[in-house]
């Protein structure tokens, strides 16, 4: 349990995830006016009165529901209560007190947190003076918002900063993030889970379970980042519904965000066109890469099944092959740990500088091995090439007529640089420039 964390928690569509959204300054939290449309517990940061707090937005609690969404949205919100330090239980005035929201409050009465009663939907005076009737949960001091236009969240922040310990709190910029990638139902909630060894996500059978990105912080054996479960990304043409797209939105930007983007595919699929699409993506936002094939436990095998796969992966992905691949289990835990290992030399290997001396001695001598073909007469000298200030590796070689060196050439020069550096799992990005 953290000492500066709130959670937002209630019975279905009474506006958690508008009020996250508010709270967070962001459009984090998916909002649809569908009930039950956050599943998953949703992290944000709240910045008051100088300091920052964690905010949780849970799904909609539903008691004795037989659907299967609506028993891991009620597991989430026990999971929640039992992490957050103050507790905000929302609750709507245009409805009243409910049924749904008698039950919230006993399970809130017997635990051991601050709680705070908020009325949302309160945007003039009379739904001011109706707010009066939720005193009856039993539960003290109410306070009345409309998390729609903003009016009454200053003084519930107040009353939040107020009841929270705030710890030194450390500059996570620094922090890498590793995004957890892929097509519906690979297993990438099934990761995080087995590595962080709690139900953190939302697993079932059904795929397009994760809707938003969900972001997990990991401190164990040495390691300490970011992991982000993302929704399946689709192929545009079976997008159906605007919950869907919204969602699948909200995962390429978590790539685009990403250190390192851990791409699941599923082995007893093998590789997909789509699973190349979500590849190209990474490569084109300059990301890292880690390839999991999961779901290996499901696969029969020989001596040659490895390389096999590994083969036709490697075909597939051509010309950018040079890729970890770890064959892995995440129901099972195999070879989980591998993974961790491997990302963190991915991450290492982006961030990764070269002096430009000892970059020109490596290409002056690839170059002396093997020249550019000449065009109409013209012979193209590379002069000197020297690494560019970027979050990722670019190199900028300059020569005489930059126009004129074709793709092989470029590749050869891109394949020279992994040769003699370890950029393993990352793309290169080389630029030729006129002297």
């Amino acid at each position: 349990m953290s000492k500066d964390t709130v959670a937002i928690v209630g019975r279905p569509n009474v506006g958690k995830s508008t009020l996250f959204n508010r709270f967070t300054e962001s459009r984090k939290a998916i909002v649809d006016e569908v009930s039950g449309v956050t599943r998953d517990r949703h992290y944000g940061e709240v910045e008051w009165e100088g300091k920052t707090f964690k905010v949780i937005d849970t799904g909609g609690y539903v008691k004795n529901s037989e659907d299967v969404f609506e028993k891991e949205i009620r597991k989430q919100v026990e999971i929640a209560i039992n992490e957050a330090t103050v507790v905000l239980f929302l609750v709507d005035v245009s409805s009243g007190v409910t049924d749904l929201d008698e039950v919230v409050a006993e399970m809130l009465r017997s635990s051991d947190k601050k709680v705070i009663v908020v009325v949302n939907k309160v945007d003039n005076i009379q739904r001011r003076y109706d707010a009066s009737e939720f005193y009856s949960l039993g539960l003290g001091e109410i306070y009345t918002v409309s998390s729609m236009h903003g009016s009454g969240t200053g003084d519930l922040l107040d009353e939040i900063y107020n009841s929270l310990e705030f710890p030194d709190q450390e500059e996570e910029s620094e922090i890498p993030r590793y995004a957890v990638v892929g097509r519906p139902n690979v297993g990438k909630s099934s990761l995080i889970n087995s590595l962080i060894g709690e139900e953190r996500n939302i697993v079932t059978p059904v795929s397009g379970t994760t809707r938003d990105s969900i972001n997990a912080r990991y401190t164990k054996f040495g390691h300490d980042f970011f992991l982000v479960d993302t929704a399946g990304l689709r192929k545009k043409g079976k997008v159906h519904d605007d919950l869907e797209f919204y969602s699948v939105m909200r995962a390429i930007r978590t790539v685009e965000k990403a250190d390192v983007c851990l791409l699941m595919i599923d082995a007893t699929r093998q590789i997909e066109g789509q699973d190349v699409n979500i590849l190209k993506l990474i490569i084109k936002n300059q990301r890292g890469v880690v390839l999991l094939v999961n779901k290996w436990d499901l696969v029969e095998k020989d001596t040659q099944t490895t390389k096999r796969f590994t083969e036709e992966i490697k075909r597939k992905i051509a010309p950018f092959q040079d890729i970890p691949i770890i064959f892995t289990s995440a129901l099972y835990k195999q070879r989980i740990h591998k993974v961790l290992e491997v990302a963190q030399k991915v991450y290492q290997n982006r961030r990764r500088k070269i002096s430009t001396p000892k970059l020109n001695k490596v290409i002056q001598k690839a170059v002396d091995d093997y020249r550019p073909p000449a065009v109409h007469g013209r012979y193209i000298k590379i002069k000197y090439v020297t690494q560019l200030h970027t979050f990722a590796p670019s190199f900028a070689f300059f020569c005489n007529y930059p126009q004129y060196i074709k793709p092989p050439y470029k590749r050869y020069l891109e394949n020279v640089l992994r040769k003699n550096f370890e950029f393993q799992g990352v793309p290169v990005r080389i630029y030729f420039r006129k002297k």
